[in-house]
This record gives structure tokens, C-alpha cells and sequence, in this order.
């Protein structure tokens, strides 16, 4: 298997499920983590409403000089959660922050998109002697509210909402539309693949527990959390390499690069072309060549 063609689905979905998973009771849920290749740590943590399935098309390459673990936060993936699990980003940082002390792992760089790079923001706070830098991908802007997002919030609290989601789920018109899943992709064609989209819908239409966990994830994005930081950003001691899907309208590039100065002279940002919300899926070349450049930084 040539473990660097970024461009093959099926053997970038071969290689992530080749991987066992690791499972870790934290407080109040159980991560699912898996592990590819060896030396220096990266952690990477997937967004909503995906899994570490999506870092799939980097770890052929990526894990051929790096230790690899990907973790699947509380309420999606292969997590286990309870109805006493705290959903909140301040909840899923803790666990991780957790997790890195008990792997042992002490230097190292987050790789993370959407709302988990907001939960590698938080774990870099509060850890820093064991983030090195991190690698923020089209994730969330203080001051910004991404479109749709909180009104699902707030329908996703109320009684009842997973009978009202999962029949929009699995319709093929929703899902390509802007109210579903269609800033995912600029080059539509890749709605397409089955191996795009299928593997973060289908086990929610086919588990009522599975989409019961989605749901209490998206109540858990602490929009004070994002706001406050607009102030915090500065106190990130590592480099910050922002990645970006310059088609993005879930979180625009130009507010991305408004944000670049919070951080202080720390942090750079890369615009992607041709890419939106998942450039680590769409033009995932330029992301492994962007993340080893940027993993040759020192702290």
C-alpha cells in the first residue's frame, strides 16, 4: 500500500481503520484513540460533526516520520459517553489535557480542525509544557457565529431533536445543501464519493445513542469560551500555524486574517486555494506539505 497518495480514498480509509482503538476512561467519558507510525508526537483532534476518520488522507505520509494518534472527542466517533457527560469545549479540553498525561506524551503538536482546534486552543492554555505548537485548521474566530450553528443549538436541546435530525440526515438534498453538510467540500463532485460523507452520517442514521452523542456535542460549543479568546490567543506560548480554506463561508478567510494579530507575532496564516471547511480533506498535499514545514519549528 503506497501509504503517500493522498489522493486515494480507499487506501487512505484502509490505513485509518487498520489502526486498533485504544480506548480511555477520562472522568466523565471514554476517548477512542488510535496510533500510526513513530517518533515525535502529533495529536490530532477532529472537528464536528467528524471523527479522526477525517485526518485519514495525512497519516500515510505524516506518520512515516511522527508518532500519529488521532482521538475521537465525547459524543462522536467511537467514544463512549454517559447522559452525566460534560459536552462543554472547557469539558472536552480537560479530558485531553488528561489523556496527554497519561500517554506520556510531553512535547507535542496538535493538529486540529473546526471545534476541536478550539479544543486544542484551550489544551495549549492550560497545558503548555506539553504542546510544543499547534495547527489551527478553518476553526472558530472570536466574535464570529458560523451560519446555522447556534440555531441547531438550540434545536438540539429541545425534546425530541434526534427524531426531527435524523430524517433530514438522510436526505441526499440536505446534505448538499448549505443547512447540511455543503461548505464541506468546494469541488462538489467529492459529495459524490461515498467514502466522503458516509462515514460521519451513516453510524448516526444507524445508532439512535451515536446521534444522541452528536447532539449533546454541538450543545456543548461554549460561544463565551470562543469570544474570550480574542484575549487569550497571546498567551499561547508555541507557533501557531493557521491553515485555511480560502472558500470557507463557515468561518471566511478574511476574518481569519483579522484574527492573526491576536496572536501576537506567533502565529501565520496559509490561505488554500480551491479548498473550504476541510482543506485537510480536499487538498490534503499542501496541507502535509504545510504541517512538516511547520513541524520543523522550533518551540
Amino acid at each position: 500500500m503506497n501509504h503517500s497518495n493522498h489522493s486515494n480514498p480507499d487506501q487512505a480509509a484502509a490505513l485509518y481503520r487498520s489502526a486498533r482503538i485504544e480506548h480511555y476512561e477520562m472522568d466523565d467519558a471514554t476517548l477512542a484513540v488510535r496510533r500510526f507510525g513513530d517518533g515525535p508526537d502529533i495529536v490530532f483532534i477532529h472537528g464536528f460533526p467528524t471523527h479522526g476518520y477525517t485526518w485519514r488522507f495525512l497519516l500515510g505520509d505524516l506518520a512515516k516520520d511522527f508518532r500519529c494518534w488521532t482521538i475521537d472527542l465525547a459524543g462522536l466517533g467511537d467514544s463512549r459517553w454517559t447522559g452525566r457527560t460534560d459536552f462543554r469545549f472547557t469539558a472536552q479540553a480537560r479530558r485531553v489535557a488528561h489523556l496527554l498525561e497519561q500517554l506520556g506524551i510531553d512535547d507535542c503538536t496538535l493538529v486540529a480542525h473546526d471545534t476541536g482546534a478550539t479544543v486544542a486552543r484551550l489544551v495549549a492554555l492550560a497545558a503548555p509544557e506539553r504542546v510544543a505548537r499547534q495547527a489551527l485548521i478553518n476553526t472558530e474566530i472570536p466574535g464570529h457565529r458560523p451560519p446555522w450553528i447556534p440555531f441547531y443549538q438550540m434545536t438540539a436541546g429541545l425534546p425530541g431533536a434526534s427524531l426531527s435530525f435524523r430524517p433530514l440526515l438522510g436526505m441526499k438534498w440536505y446534505l448538499r445543501s448549505g443547512l447540511g453538510f455543503g461548505a464541506f467540500y468546494s469541488n462538489k463532485k467529492l459529495f459524490d464519493d461515498p467514502t466522503r460523507l458516509g462515514p460521519y452520517v451513516d453510524p448516526l442514521l444507524a445508532s439512535s445513542e451515536r446521534l444522541k452523542g452528536m447532539l449533546g456535542y454541538l450543545t456543548g460549543i461554549e460561544w463565551k469560551v470562543v469570544d474570550s479568546l480574542r484575549d487569550r490567543h497571546a498567551e499561547l506560548q508555541g507557533p501557531t500555524l493557521l491553515l485555511w480554506g480560502e472558500d470557507d463561508v463557515t468561518f471566511p478567510v478574511a476574518y481569519a486574517e483579522a484574527m492573526l494579530p491576536q496572536f501576537s507575532g506567533r502565529a501565520r496564516l496559509v490561505r488554500i486555494e480551491r479548498a473550504s471547511l476541510m482543506p485537510h480533506e480536499e487538498r490534503p498535499e499542501i496541507v502535509v506539505s504545510e504541517l512538516r514545514s511547520f513541524l520543523s519549528t522550533s518551540r
